[in-house]
């Protein structure tokens, strides 16, 4: 096997044992996305140099004779909305498009004490606001597995990225399913946390009380390794949690009998592709012959949390956008004859459609006579929600659905229908209202397309998640199924 193909512990052994250098598995990242890239287009920036020098030190420490820590010298890749110093962070947006941060993401600076590779900054829905990546400001990504068809958004370069083997795992970001959604579509792993639990300062803010940032990596063990490593509390987000931060890796055990498996019945009606049922109804087989107890459950409410998500999160996003103003940093237009002027050209030049779709949705919900009507009354909604988790997580540990309805589209085929578009979402957005982690696992293929299955919890239960999706992964043979990138199917 290709050693880009391997999962963080297969490498960590490598180079433990100095079987393999950093230099080289960084070097064979860089060629793999030199070979790999002109067709997958997940990268936006590449950092070579930064890179190799960060290897250069693992070889040294290990030339010591130093122990390696688990993300030691592993190659890694970031969403383009988490700020690194030095290193262009566009967010993919023109009107960043030459932004330089001053400071470094909390996530960012957490992986890089733990000694990480950074290999680059990987393409997006510009500002996080899209589900197919369609919506960049440069150019779109593709579908591994299907170079015709979208990734899925607005986390596409990540989940892409880690599906092609271009590195080890990503970051990415979740407002209302932007890690989990193209997880499925690309058949990997991607975890929403609870909100709070991994520090959102550095990050580039659509939605704040949406937000979240979050791994993705080929298997569940990996996810637990790099989860362990960006998660707690930090003192330069105010809504980061205060809470004792476990090993996630001891939830990885294949003994779930006994395990209470909610199945709400809204996340399987109409809109939900038959084939994609079909994988599902045989994961919930496979559980059940592990000895857990499948049941199906209600959440009533969850015909209202796309309304409800779609002024919440748009109103977030007029309040976090205005700063770009052509005053500060980023983008400025030229030519205008004054201030107001500037200020306007600035941001009808630097925004793309889709955002400005959404920035004037939120100023709406957000004017005088609209407040009570739109936006508080999707506050009150999103109570509602949040007490339908509650009563269904104290009945079950995890709750089942598909992470998404269908599998990846063509590239092309909704863009130009914004609401068609945003049902990709649906089975994703409850859970950022609510608040609570979720978890895409690949759970079979419909089509030769991978099909995603999400596990949602209790809040801070992410090793319950972990626990459950490790015994799944154990018991199945689709976490290890490879893209065949224009070959003809998987490998």
């Amino acid at each position: 096997m290709e050693m880009t193909a391997l999962t963080i512990g297969e490498l960590h052994e490598l180079l433990a044992g100095k079987t393999l250098s950093a230099t080289e598995l960084t070097q064979g990242f860089l060629d793999r996305i030199e070979a790999v890239d002109p067709d997958i287009r997940a990268f936006i920036t590449v950092t070579k140099q930064e890179a190799l020098a960060q290897a250069k030190a693992v070889d040294e420490k290990l030339g010591r004779g130093e122990k390696l820590g688990m993300l030691e010298g592993i190659p890694m890749a970031l969403k383009d909305n988490l700020c690194t110093e030095g290193i262009r962070t566009t967010c993919s947006s023109k009107i960043l498009e030459n932004f330089i941060p001053p400071y470094q993401a909390t996530v960012a600076e957490k992986l890089h004490d733990s000694g990480a590779v950074l290999l680059g900054k990987l393409n997006m829905d510009e500002f996080a606001m899209g589900s197919s990546t369609e919506n960049s400001g440069f150019f779109a990504t593709r579908n591994p597995w299907d170079p015709e068809r979208v990734p899925g958004g607005s986390s596409g370069g990540s989940v892409a990225s880690v599906a092609a083997d271009q590195a080890v795992y990503a970051l990415g970001s979740d407002t209302g399913g932007s890690i989990r959604q193209p997880a499925a579509f690309c058949g990997v792993v991607g975890l929403k946390p609870t909100y709070g639990v991994v520090s959102r300062y550095g990050l580039i803010a659509y939605a704040s009380s949406l937000d979240q940032i979050g791994p993705v990596t080929k298997t569940v063990r990996d996810n637990a390794l790099v989860l362990n490593a960006i998660a707690g509390h930090d003192a330069k987000d105010s809504t980061s949690a205060v809470f004792e931060k476990p090993d996630y890796t001891q939830f990885l055990t294949e003994d779930i009998r006994g395990l209470r498996i909610g199945v709400p019945k809204e996340y399987f009606g109409q809109g939900l592709d038959p084939h994609v049922e079909g994988v599902l109804q045989e994961a919930l087989r496979t559980y059940e012959s592990l000895g857990a107890i499948v049941e199906e459950c209600s959440l009533p409410h969850t015909e209202y949390a796309m309304p409800a998500y779609y002024l919440i999160a748009t109103a977030e996003a007029s309040s976090n956008l205005a700063r770009y103003d052509g005053v500060r940093y980023g983008r400025r237009a030229e030519g205008a004859e004054d201030v107001i002027g500037m200020f306007c050209q600035t941001r009808a030049e630097g925004f793309g459609p889709e955002v400005k779709r959404r920035i004037m949705l939120g100023t709406y919900a957000l004017s005088a006579g609209y407040y009570d009507a739109y936006y508080l009354k999707a506050q009150k909604v999103r109570t509602l929600i949040v007490r339908d988790f509650e009563e269904a997580l104290a009945k079950f540990d995890v709750l089942l659905s598909p992470t998404t309805p269908t599998t990846a589209f063509r590239i092309g085929e909704k863009s130009g229908d914004p609401l068609t578009m945003y049902l990709s979402d649906v089975c994703t957005v409850p859970i950022n209202l609510a608040g609570i982690p979720a978890l895409s696992i690949p759970a079979g293929f419909a089509d030769g397309l991978p099909v995603g299955m999400q596990l949602m919890g209790k809040h801070f239960a992410e090793g319950t998640l972990y626990k459950a999706a490790y015994a799944f992964e154990k018991n199945t043979p689709f976490h290890t199924m490879k893209p065949g990138l224009g070959k003809g199917g998987a490998r």
